[in-house]
């Protein structure tokens, strides 16, 4: 592999970390000159649905 073609064991180790971390979300890589330069997690939380009595006849 060329160095192009290679990926810091480091932040593949990030990535994995962020991905079993994550429930609900994404993982976004950020990509320059063939480097990874940025990495986000956008983590989502799923509420119940709560009834409500208004609308109960």
């Amino acid at each position: 592999m060329d160095s192009k073609e290679r990926i810091d064991q480091q932040i593949l180790e990030k990535v994995k970390s962020l991905l079993e971390s994550l429930d609900y979300g994404t993982v976004q890589i950020t990509v320059h000159d063939s480097q990874v330069t940025q990495i986000d997690k956008l983590e989502k939380y799923r509420l119940p649905l709560q009834k409500s009595s208004r609308n109960t006849r």
